[in-house]
């Protein structure tokens, strides 16, 4: 068995972990979640910087749950780069060498060959207080890997960055994560479905300590199942009953196409992009392909990069509770918008999914 396999349960100051995962050799698996879902609680966990009380921790087939941290060969790297300011920046890299018991000399040209790897050996001799947020934060990536960790955690690491720096450490997470290395896997905490995209092979959704989602980075977020998700991918996300032909939300009807395994008359979900609504006022009447049309209130108009993204207030029965689309600032001046407006949203029964809604495991 290699890889990573852990089953953990915690209970702490009222909170209740409950996760499964299993990430294969070499792979990279995105955990996503809101504040408070237990994703950095799961990483002290695997770290073993918290014990659960029950837990099966499996690296590279070894049982570590039981294990100190320094002998679990796990390397972290968290939003704060926490280098240490008295030694250089090829001395903080060679730190992890050098505790493992390796020579200076040995410890120090590892740290060389990572910080080469990373694109920063140009700073080897500075202090880390002359570096800057990206320059430091790529340094502490390179002082994890410098330990040759069997398992790398990245809490957040793109979190703190501002967004000329964030290009640069997100380009270098992805050379070394996708060098696909035999006996390492990596398991990256992230609120950026870019990051889970660009970096991940799966992805792990946690919601109050428990798995929501999990499965391939693109079919997760090409396909969500809870709101949470739906959000960060971009999407909107309708709950209701299946039917034949879609979806039954409030006795209201919305058509779309039906995953292979919605079954009519059980829970299930609708997924569609805001670039996908159409916006008309009340007294306009949509023409074309089959679709789906009815009012609703427009709740904020909001600057979403190039374009202005309308959201509708969740006070009408039906499919347009809550929904998001996609304007051009034109068509805003043109429709003559604002917060209060009634308005027909419309939508092509071709672009909704409609697919089995998950089915929560009761709490313990």
């Amino acid at each position: 068995m290699s890889g990573l396999r852990a089953e953990l349960r915690l209970r702490r100051d009222g909170f209740a972990l409950d996760v499964a995962l299993d990430v294969p050799d070499g792979e990279v698996l995105a955990v996503l979640g809101p504040n408070g879902s237990g994703k950095s609680t799961l990483l002290d966990c695997l770290a073993g910087l918290l014990r659960p009380a029950d837990a099966s921790i499996y690296i590279a087939g070894r049982s570590v749950a039981g294990l100190p941290p320094p002998e679990r060969r796990v390397g972290v790297l968290r939003q704060d780069p926490l280098l240490f300011p008295h030694l250089s920046v090829l001395d903080n890299v060679a730190f992890g060498p050098r505790s493992r018991g390796s020579d200076r000399a040995t410890a120090r040209e590892v740290a060389r060959r990572w910080l080469t790897e990373i694109g920063v050996a140009e700073f080897a001799d500075r202090r880390p207080s002359r570096l800057s947020g990206g320059q430091a934060q790529r340094v502490a990536l390179a002082r994890a890997l410098a330990t040759d960790p069997t398992l790398l955690l990245l809490d957040e690491p793109l979190a703190a960055l501002d967004v000329d720096a964030a290009p640069a450490m997100r380009a270098a997470l992805r050379t070394v994560l996708r060098q696909r290395r035999a006996g390492r896997v990596a398991v990256v905490v992230t609120h950026d479905p870019l990051d889970a995209i660009s970096l991940a092979d799966h992805v792990l959704v946690l919601a109050a300590g428990r798995v929501v989602e999990q499965g391939p980075t693109r079919e997760v977020l090409a396909s969500p199942r809870t709101g949470f998700t739906a959000r960060i991918a971009g999407l909107n996300l309708v709950v209701g009953e299946a039917t034949a032909d879609g979806l039954r939300v409030d006795g209201h009807a919305l058509t779309g196409v039906l995953a292979e395994d919605a079954v009519p008359g059980d829970p299930a979900v609708a997924v569609f992009p805001p670039r996908a609504v159409s916006v008309f006022l009340s007294d306009d009447e949509p023409h074309g392909s089959p679709r789906n049309t009815a009012p609703a209130t427009i709740a904020a108009l909001e600057p979403h990069g190039a374009v202005v993204r309308l959201r509708t207030r969740d006070d009408r029965p039906g499919w347009t509770s809550g929904i998001a689309a996609d304007l051009t600032p034109a068509a805003v001046a043109d429709l003559a918008l604002d917060v209060g407006s009634q308005v027909l949203l419309s939508v092509k029964a071709a672009t909704v999914d409609v697919h089995p809604a998950l089915r929560r495991s009761p709490a313990p």
